[in-house]
């Protein structure tokens, strides 16, 4: 962009930065406003000293007070609030790292974010002039009504100093402290979190369009390392035993001619364990992002889909000493204490080997146990459901959550229910998860109740479909995403958009793992998105 074409308002800001080697957006001469509103954003900044950046839209900028303790919802305290450049529209989602040396050289998390506007509909070009802006915030932290008091400047002429308090309305609250909520609302994770792993990583000695590599953690990963050709190659000219090198790796690999399903068709070549292997290599990019941070439950069928599994939680013993473990030091006596984490390629494939290939992550992780970061709707068709009835009862779930404006997403089972995943913000108990889906799925469940059972035992249930919420719980899972179910042909759990809903000849065992990554190559994954979304769930 020609430095004639940007805002002249943020020319302070881009004369000190350097976009060749800063991985923030340099900014448009103009943005729209966010589609819901003027964009308000909070980040919470460790540069030279700790620093929360309060951020408001106005005219195509971000205007920016830094707030050395942070903006608060106790109506009795007032905040220093310096204010400085504005910031360009784009620098309202970062998150990373600023590299040394640069200004404002440190790391950035996203503390808060949602709406503002003028209160009482009042100008706020004149009350800036005037030196008071009151505005009202509708954010995932902040709420209320705000008060910016300039107090004039500091000592030397320096920066204008405001001060920042929140009025007594009915979002105050006394005693109100920011640094009890340090996580991004973004993707849920603190400063020393990003720090240490950041999304980005910035290699100043490398042309520009390449100095930002991808690590392979965080929950808002931007991708993961594919398996290249040559390795699925060395895969394919193994014996049935041997030693694959992955990514680093050397895994003993096994019986790798075994039948583990059959074919789903009379003429359908069955599928060997050397598939699985292969598949579990090519698909990690996509279902690595639902696994990675989450004890995992494998569901293991050393004689194949045909005969009957067992569930491993525990890290069997021999695994290899580089996969990641997570010890429960909540569990009782008698419970799994170490669960395996499935953080990559060669953790994937080390899975199937065991022929775990049903995977069921935990709904939180393992940093925060005890919080999900998703809410999950089963719907479990019974004997008696029908193609039709079963995809009925799906869009009416899709009906609801869009009437409530709540994200989520449907994905096939791959045997014959559907699931439906919401991210959430990880401040709710399962209990309180629990609750919100049983009373949405209640109210679905009374306009059909021709169709629906509660009855826990199928047994009970006179042939009739469940929706289930209690899966809803600590270490209570679903499968993941593009895990291989125990069936002829082996299908897999598929994301969908909601628009498929409507194809009646849709089944929810139609990807297999053959047909899978050619419909990600074509479609994508709808799903992805949702990851790590602190979603508030609105009351029912």
């Amino acid at each position: 962009m020609a430095p004639n074409d940007r805002s002249p308002r943020l020319r302070d800001y881009d004369a000190k930065r350097d976009f060749e080697r800063t991985p923030e957006p340099p900014g448009a001469a103009s943005a729209s406003a966010a589609p819901d509103g003027l964009r308000f954003v909070v980040q919470r900044h460790r540069a030279s000293r700790l620093h929360y950046d309060l951020r408001l839209e106005l005219d195509g900028t971000l205007l920016s007070w830094a707030v050395p303790k942070g903006p608060t919802l106790d109506p009795g305290a007032r905040r220093l609030a310096v204010e400085v450049e504005d910031h360009p529209i784009e620098y309202a989602d970062f998150e990373g790292v600023i590299p040394a040396g640069e200004y404002g050289g440190g790391d950035v998390i996203v503390w808060d974010r949602g709406t503002w506007q003028p209160a009482d509909g009042a100008d706020p070009r004149r009350q800036l002039a005037d030196g008071s802006l009151h505005f009202d915030v509708e954010a995932e932290k902040l709420r209320g009504r705000f008060v910016l008091v300039r107090k004039g400047r500091g000592d030397g002429g320096g920066k204008p100093q405001w001060l920042l308090l929140h009025k007594r309305d009915d979002d105050a609250v006394e005693g109100w402290d920011p640094e009890e909520h340090p996580r991004s609302v973004l993707s849920g994770r603190t400063n020393d979190q990003v720090a240490a792993e950041p999304d980005l990583v910035w290699h100043s000695d490398r042309p520009a369009d390449e100095a930002a590599e991808v690590t392979d953690s965080g929950r808002r990963r931007v991708g993961f390392e594919a398996v290249d050709e040559r390795a699925l190659r060395a895969l394919d000219g193994l014996g049935p035993d041997g030693t694959w090198e992955l990514q680093g790796r050397a895994l003993k690999v096994t019986n790798l001619d075994k039948v583990l399903f059959p074919g789903r068709d009379d003429d359908a070549a069955p599928v060997t364990k050397r598939e699985l292997l292969a598949y579990h290599a090519r698909i990690a990019p996509w279902m690595l992002p639902y696994l990675h941070d989450r004890p995992v439950n494998m569901h293991r069928y050393p004689n194949g889909a045909g005969a009957k599994g067992f569930w491993q939680k525990a890290v069997p013993a021999g695994a290899p000493d580089w996969l990641t473990q997570w010890r429960n030091e909540a569990a009782d006596e008698g419970e799994t204490e170490c669960y395996a984490v499935l953080d990559g390629a060669p953790s994937l494939v080390w899975a199937a080997n065991l022929a775990a290939f049903e995977l069921h992550p935990w709904t939180s992780t393992a940093d925060r146990p005890d919080r999900p970061s998703w809410a999950l709707i089963d719907v479990d068709p019974g004997p008696e459901t029908t193609p039709e009835e079963l995809l009925l009862l799906v869009r009416l779930h899709r009906t609801a959550l869009q009437h409530l404006d709540v994200a989520a997403c449907p994905k096939t089972s791959g045997r014959r229910g559907f699931q439906i995943w919401i991210p959430v913000e990880q401040r709710y108990t399962f209990a309180e998860t629990r609750e919100w889906v049983e009373a949405l799925s209640k109210a679905i469940g009374r306009t059909v109740p021709e169709l629906v059972s509660w009855k826990w035992q199928k047994e009970d249930r006179g042939g009739l479909a469940r929706l289930d919420y209690t899966q809803n719980a600590i270490n209570k899972t679903l499968v993941a995403p593009f895990s291989v179910r125990p069936a002829p042909g082996a299908p897999v759990s598929m994301p969908i958009t909601w628009d498929e809903l409507d194809d009646p000849a849709l089944t929810s065992h139609r990807w297999t793992v053959r047909t899978a990554l050619e419909r990600l190559e074509e479609r994508g994954d709808p799903l992805a998105d949702l990851i790590g979304r602190p979603q508030v769930l609105p009351k029912l």
